[in-house]
């Protein structure tokens, strides 16, 4: 077996995997390392690719881009082989490409859906960021390509591996707060550029409940440890001309579950500061403060502050991925398709609330 120092070019990322493999008692095998391709190569896709250099068990391998020029300088950077380099219009060749395990989908929400099938069918898992899709029948057939095509669907729910967000979860679980009560989810900040994607509906689908409000709403599942049986939602809108028809600036939303316990939360483009978890129960208290940035995440409880260690959050989700996809590990918070679905559902549901007024049994 070849040593990282009999190959003085090995990258950092991979050395590391050879020193945790020889550690365990392993022999190093690209067979326990999962091979990642990135789909849009943004702002985001970068944060991950970034992060992924850190990882011992994903290995970014390729990539997909409509623009020549970004996919040459992810080449140079991250000594990504020709091979392994795709556009829009042919990237269903990675049926015939074995160096490629799974596709990371970081495009625009709208193409979400005919990207995850077109991959799904290409016999390749799938790591889509969220929203998975625009509305939940998208989303189902998403889920329903990638079982029939017999690969994993999982999606980019980075803060369900993050430290402190487990600890809060793990200590409900135990009893530490109590029976549940309430919950507050406060997401939001003013949204900058007005040409860009996110404020087109065409593209994102929505405004800021599909982007940043979506994480108050999975949050507030994850921390009551519940799924809402009922929901009412309201539109704010002071911009029309940034926010236009179909893109929402502002919306407040209520879950109530089956316990009795209830969530009020807050989906913004129009205001900074917002980034706060809050948990009550019988007994105590969790709050997180940042609660879903990029880190670090701060937090307390009733029994003090919160103290686990941050790790770069894609860093963390794609190694857990890796766990996933190639052991058959289970996440203690689900990162899957299905999951991805109940929070489309209640998506759907809280735009409906928006123009009716009513109240919504989900």
């Amino acid at each position: 077996m070849l040593t990282g120092a009999a190959i003085p070019f090995m990258p950092s990322y991979l050395a590391a995997a050879e020193a945790e493999n020889s550690k365990d008692g392993l022999s190093f095998s690209d067979d326990r390392i999962l091979r990642v391709a990135i789909m849009g190569l943004g702002g985001y896709g970068t944060r991950v690719a970034d992060a992924m250099q850190a990882c011992k068990r994903a290995k970014l391998v390729g990539v997909i881009s409509g623009t020549p020029a970004k996919i040459k300088n992810w080449q140079n950077k991250y000594g990504i082989l020709e091979k392994n380099c795709y556009n829009y219009e042919n990237f269903d060749q990675i049926k015939n490409n074995n160096d490629i395990d799974v596709v990371y989908i970081t495009t625009p929400n709208a193409l979400h859906h005919d990207e995850t099938i077109r991959v799904a069918k290409a016999g390749k898992h799938v790591i889509c960021e969220k929203p998975m899709a625009l509305n939940a029948r998208e989303g189902q057939e998403m889920v329903d390509a990638c079982q029939a095509a017999g690969v994993k669907l999982l999606v980019g729910y980075r803060m369900h591996f993050e430290a402190k967000t487990l600890e809060v979860v793990r200590l409900r679980e135990t009893g530490a707060f109590g029976k549940i009560m309430f919950f507050q989810g406060l997401c939001g900040f003013r949204i900058g550029d007005p040409n860009q994607w996110r404020l087109n509906k065409a593209l994102a689908g929505g405004g800021s409940l599909m982007d940043i409000g979506i994480y108050a709403l999975n949050g507030a599942r994850y921390m009551v440890g519940e799924e809402p049986v009922w929901l009412t939602a309201q539109e704010t809108k002071t911009d029309p001309q940034k926010f236009k028809e179909g893109v929402d600036e502002t919306i407040q939303f209520q879950l109530g579950f089956p316990s009795g316990a209830v969530a009020s939360c807050l989906s913004t483009y129009n205001m900074n500061n917002l980034d706060r978890f809050f948990l009550n129960g019988e007994k105590g208290f969790a709050e997180l403060q940042p609660s879903t940035g990029y880190g670090p995440i701060e937090g307390r409880t009733h029994l003090g502050p919160l103290t686990q260690p941050h790790t770069t959050h894609q860093t963390k989700q794609m190694e857990e991925m890796a766990g996933i996809i190639l052991d058959g590990h289970k996440p203690i918070i689900a990162v899957d398709g299905n999951e991805a679905i109940k929070d489309l559902k209640l998506i759907d549901a809280i735009y409906k609330a928006c123009k009716t007024g009513q109240k919504i049994d989900v």
